[in-house]
């Protein structure tokens, strides 16, 4: 099914399976965007496993799945954030096509092989020990097949070509981690790549990357993982007044409404190449101008594609996030700027907690998130002293007080998420503990997991749409944070947990 005259082609001598899946997924744009947003990702997939094995900058993250590999931060460094976020994209795209129902689009499947066209020409101008693509050299929608395959691949067709297809891979940490040393000739190809990139790379790349299109089409993305449809004029460039500009006018990037008609959210989005937070006092006015029309003053986001934002600058100073709110989400902020009670006059159970040190710390915890604002908290007991049923005590309060919906309590064995889930059960079994371990797909208020279990479940997506987005948990708690977050590996009689409030 590759193109006759792939506009890939520069890849072929050197990646011929990037070149392979990127011909496909460029022949099915128009015909079968499903498969196109499919082939899309599998070429990412080779590229990236090329990436790892020869690059020696590269380090294998905790897992070798195409998420966890993009996301590691040495990938990053030797990316590039424009090339990051074309990866994202793909990726995104890619998981939709594979485990949503939701139809793909024709425009989504063309973006994603646009951004895949520009992920192989930094691959090529920057590895190639051959022919480079050539300088100026861009991707044309209009030289895309419009031939009809004979049927469309099915969902149920192409989850069982990934699994076919991934059987097939060549298992990067068994390459990588399952030897005392590389071998010479994976050594000496090493050397030939990295003597390709210095010379390739001492000319400067003037490749246009379509930088402000992903931005603006990542955003898009995020915001419909979190379920907005964006299908309404008012969505976006929303005009305000009361500006003090000389109109008294502006235009709000985005606009996240509630069913009442008042807005929830805004994004201000600037620039890939600016930092963010430039966009904070412009956000801030339009937030002043939509409170004034509505009556009700809106979360604020700002965004340059890549870091996000968010400010409810009625209660907290803004902070980073991975995304946007879903509706529920963002509602349920609003209105605990009403209804939340102060954690200073609550009571603590005393059937959880009954030891002094135990109630102090809660109380310390609770003095922290309300009179200082901070975001986060560290408790450290010696063993046996009842961290546990301590975070459990302090869940019970902040649920009672309406600060926390849901809470995430992260532990690093198995063992230790049984041991948890089972004093959730004991202490709070109003929170409906869940063992994400081994419950998957089940609600409450109350999740426990280890971290290889949550990363994943964080990537996965139904009929488009997150489960476990940036505003899923109110309060994640770290459980032995000197071993799991810092990776301590001396012995110690001390532990420790850490409390991050949502």
């Amino acid at each position: 099914m590759s193109a006759p005259n792939s506009q890939f082609d520069f890849l072929q001598a050197e990646w011929p399976a990037v070149h392979e899946a990127a011909s496909k997924a460029e022949a099915l744009v128009h015909s079968d965007p499903r498969a196109a947003c499919f082939y899309a990702r599998r070429a990412l997939e080779a590229a990236v496993a090329w990436l790892y094995k020869y690059e020696a900058k590269l380090k294998l993250p905790y897992q070798d799945n195409l998420s966890a590999l993009i996301h590691e931060p040495s990938f990053k460094a030797v990316v590039g954030q424009a090339v990051f976020a074309k990866a994202r994209v793909i990726q995104r795209q890619g998981n939709d096509a594979v485990h949503s129902t939701r139809p793909v689009r024709q425009h989504d499947a063309l973006q994603v092989v646009q951004e895949l066209f520009h992920f192989g020409y930094w691959l090529a101008r920057t590895y190639a020990r051959g022919a480079k693509p050539e300088q100026g050299r861009t991707f044309d929608p209009k030289l895309l097949s419009s031939a009809t395959p004979a049927s469309k691949q099915t969902l149920d067709q192409l989850q069982q070509l990934e699994a076919r297809l991934r059987e097939k891979d060549e298992k990067l940490a068994e390459l990588l981690t399952g030897k005392a040393e590389l071998d010479a000739e994976l050594v000496r190809l090493r050397a030939e790549v990295a003597e390709a990139k210095k010379a390739n790379t001492a000319t400067p790349d003037s490749h246009d990357y379509s930088e402000a299109e992903t931005r603006d089409y990542f955003i898009d993305l995020l915001l419909k993982e979190a379920g907005w449809a964006l299908d309404q004029p008012r969505d976006r460039e929303f005009e305000v007044a009361g500006m003090p500009n000389g109109e008294g006018k502006g235009f709000v990037d985005y606009v996240l409404w509630g069913d009442d008609g008042k807005p929830l959210a805004l994004i201000e989005a600037k620039r890939t190449k600016r930092d963010p937070r430039v966009g904070q006092r412009q956000a801030e006015l339009y937030a002043d101008c939509l409170e004034q029309q509505s009556g009700q003053r809106p979360v604020i986001f700002y965004s340059n594609g890549y870091e996000h934002w968010i400010w409810d600058d009625t209660q907290y100073p803004p902070r980073r996030v991975q995304g946007f709110y879903k509706k529920a989400e963002l509602e349920l902020l609003i209105q605990r700027r009403t209804t939340r009670r102060s954690l200073a006059e609550a009571r603590i159970n005393e059937a959880i907690v009954e030891r002094y040190y135990q109630t102090r710390a809660i109380r310390r915890i609770g003095e922290a998130f309300e009179k200082d604002k901070d975001r986060k908290t560290l408790v450290v007991m010696a063993t046996g002293a009842g961290k546990t049923r301590t975070v459990i005590a302090l869940c019970d309060v902040l649920m009672r007080c309406n600060w926390a919906k849901r809470v995430l309590f992260l532990a690093d064995r198995v063992a230790l998420v049984n041991q948890a889930v089972n004093a959730f059960k004991k202490f709070l079994p109003e929170a409906s503990p869940v063992n994400l371990v081994t419950e998957k797909e089940a609600e409450g208020r109350g999740f426990v997991s280890t971290y290889p279990t949550m990363m994943g479940l964080i990537d996965e997506s139904k009929d488009g749409e997150r489960r476990f987005g940036p505003g899923h948990f109110d309060l994640v708690i770290i459980d032995e944070a000197h071993r799991s977050v810092v990776r301590n590996t001396r012995r110690s009689s001390i532990t420790s947990t850490r409390c991050w409030s949502g």
